[in-house]
Parts: structure tokens; C-alpha cells; sequence
């Protein structure tokens, strides 16, 4: 079972909508796949169960909370999964619940939980993990429990200063926790191919010696499209230009 985290520090990077876009084309060629949702704002469960108006009876909250409580229910996953209206897709949804939660984790020290749970976990072929903007007990147990982590990139000066700390942090935990984690590379998210400053600052990246992907992910209406009708464009827009390029990400990765 392949374990893939999408994680920058920083926000705005379109980090969750290429996370749930790479899991639905996995489910779309037949590969049981959950999202797993570790974000206090929802966006993942909302872009990818709110279609079907399909209500999430338990989360990634309530599998937090259950271990702090040490119910029976503590450290399996199957019991906080729900279906979404995609075929081979599921979704370990997230609750605002999740930010009260995070100090009483981090006091307890839970940061192998999610991991370990994982490793017990059947059914599936992959997973993604999807986590806050922020390097915090979420995006810490995802680092811990992947197998591979994806960076997106925009191409912003801001986005390019956060790339240093994002990479010494991730190899902290590869020599503190993960050894086996491995960096698939940065992703260049809504790329403007006509704009000299993404081509120069790629350019510059490169030579600095960062493992850039070259399939490049552009900007378009589509995605917004996309967002508000909760469809992933492998179903809203199969033949579109940034859906093949989604295609082309995944089957790069695979």
C-alpha cells in the first residue's frame, strides 16, 4: 500500500486540490484509494463528498479522540472511513473538532499513531494524506506515516524562501522518525508558461540542485469549476488540458 503525503508549509500552493485530483485518477483506474483529511478546514472531504451531500459519521477527529480516550475503537482506521460518490474512493473526513484536539496530542505524544494504524489498515491499494499548511502534530504524523511526500510549488519568491525550512524540516524527520520517507520531488503548481519570472525561478531552483518534476500543472477556470460542483476533473473534465497534466503527474509517480 503506497502512502503518499502532498504537504508544503505554506498555504496557497493548491496542495489539497492536487492531492484529491492524484487519488481520484488512482480510484479512476481502479485502485482502492482513501484520502485521508488532516485538516481543520475540510477542504478535501468537502471537495470530495459534498456532491453527493454524503455526511461523514465519524473522522479523522473522532479516530484522534478515541485514542486519547483509549476507547476499543483506538488505533483502527475502518471505522472512521466514509465512501465517496467516486468509485474505489474513500474519505477519512476532517472536522474543525481537529485544532482543540492538537495540544492534547502533542502533550501526550501521539505522533506515531497514525502511522501504526496505517500499517494494520487493509483494503486499500493507496493512500493520500492530506495536511494543514502548517508544520504542526498533523502534518508531523502524516511525515511519519508516508512512504513518499509530493511538494507543490507556485512560483512565488515567498513560496521559494519556505522551500529551504520545508526541506530541512522534512529531512529532520527522516533522520528522527521516517527513514524509509522518500521525496517523489516539487510539483510547479497554476505554472504561467508565458511569464518570465516562474521560467527564471525554476531555472535558479534547478540549478540549486531541487528535485523539480517536469510535468508542470497550469492555471485555469476549470479547477475552480471543479471545487464548487465537488467533482475531481478526472470526472468534471476528462479531456481538459490540466486534467491530462494531472494524468501525466500521476502516472509519473505511479
Amino acid at each position: 500500500m503506497t502512502r503518499r503525503v502532498v504537504f508544503n508549509q505554506k498555504g496557497g500552493v493548491g496542495k489539497t486540490t492536487l492531492l484529491c485530483n492524484l487519488a481520484a485518477i488512482a480510484a479512476a483506474r481502479g485502485k482502492r484509494t482513501l484520502v485521508i483529511d488532516l485538516d481543520a478546514q475540510c477542504n478535501a472531504s468537502q471537495y470530495l463528498l459534498s456532491s453527493a451531500d454524503r455526511q461523514a459519521d465519524a473522522g479523522s477527529a473522532d479516530f484522534f479522540e478515541s485514542i486519547l480516550s483509549r476507547s476499543r475503537r483506538s488505533g483502527g482506521l475502518e471505522d472512521f472511513i466514509t465512501p465517496s460518490p467516486f468509485e474505489n474512493l474513500s474519505v477519512m473526513a476532517a472536522h474543525p473538532d481537529l485544532e482543540e484536539l492538537r495540544v492534547k496530542l502533542e502533550a501526550k505524544h501521539k505522533i506515531y499513531k497514525l502511522k501504526q494504524s496505517l500499517e494494520r489498515l487493509d483494503g486499500f491499494d493507496c493512500v493520500f494524506i492530506d495536511t494543514p499548511p502548517a508544520l504542526n502534530f498533523y502534518s508531523q504524523s502524516a511525515l511519519i506515516a508516508a512512504d513518499r511526500c509530493l511538494i507543490p510549488f507556485d512560483c512565488d519568491d515567498f513560496a521559494r524562501q519556505a522551500l529551504y525550512s520545508l526541506f530541512d524540516n522534512i529531512h529532520e524527520i527522516q533522520d528522527d522518525h521516517n527513514p524509509d520517507l522518500v521525496i517523489d520531488g516539487i510539483v510547479v503548481n497554476q505554472f504561467q508558461a508565458r511569464a518570465k519570472l516562474p521560467a527564471r525561478m525554476l531555472e535558479e531552483l534547478g540549478a540549486e540542485g531541487h528535485p523539480l518534476i517536469e510535468t508542470r500543472i497550469t492555471s485555469s477556470v476549470k479547477v475552480r469549476e471543479s471545487h464548487d460542483a465537488s467533482v475531481p476533473l478526472i470526472h468534471y473534465a476528462p479531456q481538459h488540458k490540466v486534467t491530462q497534466q494531472l494524468v501525466a503527474l500521476y502516472e509519473r509517480l505511479d
